[in-house]
């Protein structure tokens, strides 16, 4: 099996100590070509893709495609 890359993961400014928000999600950006994402409360569990797929989710998040409170 191959090693994991050292991903840096960054929580969201709303997540950070003593905000009192719990399972937050965090990305990492610093392995050139890839980024990965994980849940705070589930640090193991990482989701990796290429930074032109992170490109396209996050444009449809902004564009609502995701909004489960429709």
């Amino acid at each position: 099996m191959a090693d994991r890359p050292a991903f840096e993961f960054v929580g969201m400014t709303m997540c950070r100590p003593r905000s009192g928000v719990q399972n937050c999600p965090e990305v990492a950006t610093n392995v050139p070509g890839t980024v990965a994402f994980r849940d705070s409360n589930a640090p193991e569990a990482v989701v990796t893709m290429t930074s032109e797929s992170w490109a396209l989710f996050t444009a449809a998040v902004k564009a609502g495609e995701y909004d489960i409170t429709a």
